[in-house]
């Protein structure tokens, strides 16, 4: 049997600025589940995968319908990096995997169809790595010697007229399962996929970033 598409979702159990994060509920549920519940939506994906290290969240993931690879402790430390797990996720697996779709469960809220439109595109492009990006309209700079040294601006340009720059927001990653097994995840031709949301803004650190996502969710539900 060949799953072409798979899903993957890394999910620690140790969450150092916010302890249990991916247990905690958002909406009702935990917040690991609603990547998992995204993911469900789609056709195109096969399986979908939890890897952890945490029994309470091997339930979670279980109970939701996702498959679980238990994550070694050795790949499972703070400083270990994602694409340890994915590797560890590919190589658990028998069958023959050709594309990987990385979800974060740290960022939960993610607009509608964006996985379809994302996977289309992927397909269409025939690219290897795609990952989703906004827009950063802020005034940055530097501070050094307590004097602050703009870094993407002069002092008193305005900021509709700042040159575009982009941040890596985390929603979600598309990636060739050959690639991560060569130990990339965003390959150096990777396509961006501008997403200028508000979900976009969200990725959950501590209490106040979860207080935020629960705050968009909110709003989101009642529209």
């Amino acid at each position: 049997m060949k799953n072409k598409t798979i899903a993957i979702i890394p999910a620690r159990g140790n969450s150092k600025r916010l302890p249990g994060k991916n247990r905690k509920l958002l909406g009702g549920i935990p917040l690991l589940a609603h990547s998992i519940i995204y993911a469900q939506q789609y056709d195109f994906i096969d399986a979908i995968y939890v890897t952890t290290d945490d029994e309470a969240i091997k339930q979670i993931a279980l109970d939701y319908g996702a498959k679980v690879i238990d994550r070694p402790a050795n790949i499972s430390g703070d400083f270990e990096p994602t694409i340890s797990a994915m590797k560890h996720v590919l190589a658990s697996i028998e069958q023959d995997i050709e594309n990987v779709v990385l979800l974060q469960p740290t960022n939960p809220l993610r607009p509608e169809d964006l996985l379809r439109d994302a996977f289309n595109l992927f397909q269409d492009k025939q690219l290897d790595s795609l990952f989703t990006v906004s827009r950063n309209c802020q005034k940055l700079g530097k501070i050094i010697s307590n004097k602050f040294i703009p870094s993407n601006y002069d002092i008193g340009q305005r900021s509709q007229d700042l040159e575009p720059l982009y941040y890596e927001n985390g929603l979600l990653y598309i990636t060739k399962a050959s690639v991560i097994q060569n130990n990339e995840i965003i390959t150096k031709d990777a396509y961006p996929l501008e997403i200028n949301h508000a979900f976009a803004s969200v990725d959950i650190d501590t209490q106040e970033d979860f207080d935020y996502a629960e705050y968009l969710l909110e709003n989101n539900n009642n529209k």
